[in-house]
């Protein structure tokens, strides 16, 4: 090995962490500027996105999850079998647009549920109608994505990201503000049909990319379709959904907040997308260490090397601990400049910095439990989140932060939790993440040092 294990998983880590910030500066370009042509326009976005990030990552996960399976295959070197899985994993993004779309289409009674007000009701349906068009795209990307960090090569999917951030910001300030006599603003709906157009050009890029690149030519991705084979699916979706469901949990956790906190008002709305805006932010960077992390330890694990995989596991938790410190102490130290920089007003901006000591506590204990998660599927194990995550995340995060905020918890023995107001959510989830990171860590080091030897012999 030409270079040490950190060496490539700090590689990896870093082009796909650039890519997904190119992403993330998606929802940060449409927050800025919605929050610049009107406060409800912010808050419907709020609303609106949440709804969509439920969805798309939920789906996204169970395709991301494929990433230990093609890690694997590529570490035993069976190159022409990467290919074939990869087509067969088409049926299943076939089966998640669809059932994406159709959840996207008819929001009314998820709306409904967390009362979102009828103000906003409107907005976020017309919203939400144009980003279901884009799911489809969105998925394929995803699957390409996947394929890419699963072979240690992001560098061309982080190439696409950047290229189309370059054509999402003018074209989200066109489209929502507008040129004064030129060009009527859309508003909302601008950066919608934003998101749309940049799904599409990147889905293109990347099959433009898999079918000139050299690269891809041992894998014969072009090879014909063929019919699918049930026992793959079969342990596509045995991985893949309950990793999908756990997503799903944990990303409704977090955005559910954002249509519970919706009854609190616009400027408590607002407040929290500023706030959950820069969580995600900060998630992007344990996010990338965690999938270069484990498609080492699935890269190892397929080559039937058990001790570098520890290795690659030692390694990867180390530097998602240490990056995870010193972002939260950068978040809590500069809160009141990051308001600010969000927002002219100076309401939200208040209640948006109290928001951020809590999101520098939630980012630590987020880190180290999505490495685990990813980590743990390099081993066959995604029951166990799913069934943490919805005790916890749920249980004591999500419903937790309502009972406080609405009054139905008597907080008399923690005077330190705050009622009525959406720093309760953020209180509740900080905790929740804490416990889980811990059950979740010392499951993976226990499956690591003592059954992993076990479960390669299963395998093989």
């Amino acid at each position: 090995m030409s270079q040490s294990e950190g060496a490539i998983i700090v590689r990896h880590a870093s082009t796909v962490l650039v890519g997904q910030l190119a992403v993330m500066a998606f929802g940060i370009t449409d927050t800025l500027v919605a929050g610049r042509f009107a406060d409800t326009a912010l808050a419907a976005l709020a609303v609106g996105s949440a709804t969509y990030i439920t969805v798309h990552i939920s789906l996204m996960g169970m395709l991301q999850a494929l990433l230990p399976v093609w890690a694997e295959l590529h570490g035993a070197g069976r190159r022409a079998a990467v290919g074939k899985s990869i087509r067969q994993a088409l049926y299943l993004c076939m089966l998640t647009s669809a059932v994406g779309m159709t959840a996207l289409f008819l929001p009314g009674p998820l709306l409904n549920w967390t009362q979102v007000p009828i103000s906003l009701q409107t907005e976020v349906r017309e919203y939400l109608a144009i980003v279901a068009l884009a799911l489809p795209a969105s998925l394929l990307f995803r699957m390409y994505g996947t394929l890419n960090q699963s072979l240690g090569k992001p560098q061309l999917v982080t190439w696409v990201q950047v290229c189309a951030l370059a054509v999402k910001v003018p074209l989200s300030i066109l489209l929502v503000l507008g040129i004064p006599g030129w060009f009527d603003p859309m508003g909302l709906i601008g950066c919608a049909w934003a998101t749309f157009l940049i799904n599409y050009l990147m889905l293109g890029l990347a099959l433009w990319l898999l079918k000139t690149q050299s690269f891809y030519v041992p894998y014969r991705i072009w090879s014909a379709l063929e019919r699918p084979d049930w026992q793959q699916l079969r342990r596509f979706v045995k991985l893949g959904l309950p990793s999908g469901l756990a997503i799903g949990v944990e990303v409704t956790s977090f955005t559910l907040m954002s249509l519970f906190i919706a009854r609190l008002g616009v400027v408590a709305t607002a407040s929290h997308q500023i706030v959950s805006n820069m969580a995600a932010v900060l998630y992007m960077v344990p996010l990338a260490l965690s999938i270069a992390g484990s498609a080492r330890v699935s890269y190892w694990l397929g080559a039937a090397d058990i001790q570098r995989a520890r290795r690659a596991l030692r390694t990867g938790l180390l530097y998602v601990l240490c990056t995870a410190c010193v972002l939260a102490s950068a978040i809590g130290w500069q809160r009141e400049a990051i308001a600010n920089f969000y927002t002219l007003s100076p309401e939200i901006a208040t209640l948006a910095g109290s928001l951020l000591v809590w999101v520098s506590l939630y980012h630590l204990s987020d880190a180290v439990q999505v490495f685990c998660v990813f980590t743990l599927r390099s081993y066959g194990i995604t029951l166990l989140p799913l069934l943490t995550y919805t005790l916890l995340l749920w249980g004591l995060g999500l419903a937790g932060g309502y009972s406080v905020a609405y009054g139905g918890l008597d907080t008399t023995a923690l005077p330190w939790l705050t009622q009525h107001s959406p720093v309760a959510f953020w209180q509740t989830s900080s905790i929740a993440l804490f416990l889980t990171s811990a059950v979740l860590l010392s499951v993976l080091w226990r499956t690591a040092y003592c059954d992993a030897g076990q479960r390669l012999d299963l395998k093989n």
